[in-house]
């Protein structure tokens, strides 16, 4: 099998939410540019990726998009970013296939930009290939699992049941936010409309090649202003 790094895949950087839960405490700005430190949320998941070895990523923005694409058109770095709008909301799946005309890789990486997981993504990748899978997931665990996707795992790792948001009993998985899928998966989304990776898509593949790979670092997320706060004081320095 012939082997792919990370430095030949694209990246798609979901930021177009609008973040309502977080507006109370970041309101004049999209949620991933909330600061952490002197920078946003957004830079600390860029430089992960480019650390990872990933060179070109594609950010799908939507609320308050204008504030995220001043601020990286004049930013230099190793990655090569380019811009995914959507005109009006189109959910997580559907801001990917959206993005459709940018990505050209198979697989490709999919990246909640709220949220931080960090996992080696090489390993991942090498899971991902070596399972032959259509869409693999980064999982976790966390204490308070209430708001999270529930995933339920058979043999061989595969994913047997994901229930967005139903909670998790102790010692259960989430979704770290972190994706690797196959390029045929865009044919499952329709296209310009609504359309979400956890309520809709997820549940549809669990009888296809849809697997996880078990993190085992802590999930970071900026969602409500508590997380953001213990976000800033882990991230922030």
């Amino acid at each position: 099998m012939e082997r792919i790094g990370t430095e030949s895949i694209d990246v798609v950087i979901l930021c177009g939410g609008l973040g309502k839960r977080l507006q109370s405490v970041v309101e004049d700005r999209p949620k991933p540019m909330a600061e952490i430190g002197s920078r946003p949320f957004l830079d600390i998941l860029i430089d992960y990726l480019s650390g990872a070895g990933f060179r070109r990523c594609i950010l799908c923005i939507g609320y308050m998009g204008d504030f995220i694409k001043r601020y990286y058109q004049s930013r230099k770095g190793l990655l090569q970013i380019v811009f995914s709008e959507e005109k009006a909301p189109l959910g997580t799946a559907g801001a990917i296939k959206n993005a459709e005309r940018f990505t050209s890789t198979s697989p490709f990486l999919v990246v909640n930009g709220d949220s931080y997981c960090d996992v080696d993504l090489k390993r991942f990748l090498g899971f991902h290939l070596e399972t032959k899978a259509l869409a693999s997931i980064i999982l976790t665990s966390i204490e308070d699992a209430d708001d999270y996707g529930n995933v339920t795992l058979g043999k061989q790792q595969r994913i047997i049941n994901f229930a967005e948001k139903a909670g998790c009993e102790k010692g259960g998985f989430i979704s770290a936010g972190i994706y690797l899928f196959q390029r045929e998966i865009l044919s499952l989304i329709p296209a310009n409309q609504k359309y979400s990776l956890e309520n809709e898509l997820f549940p549809a593949i669990v009888n296809k090649e849809f697997y996880g790979y078990i993190g085992e670092k802590a999930l970071i997320d900026i969602g409500t202003p508590q997380r953001y706060r213990k976000a800033y004081n882990l991230l922030g320095t």
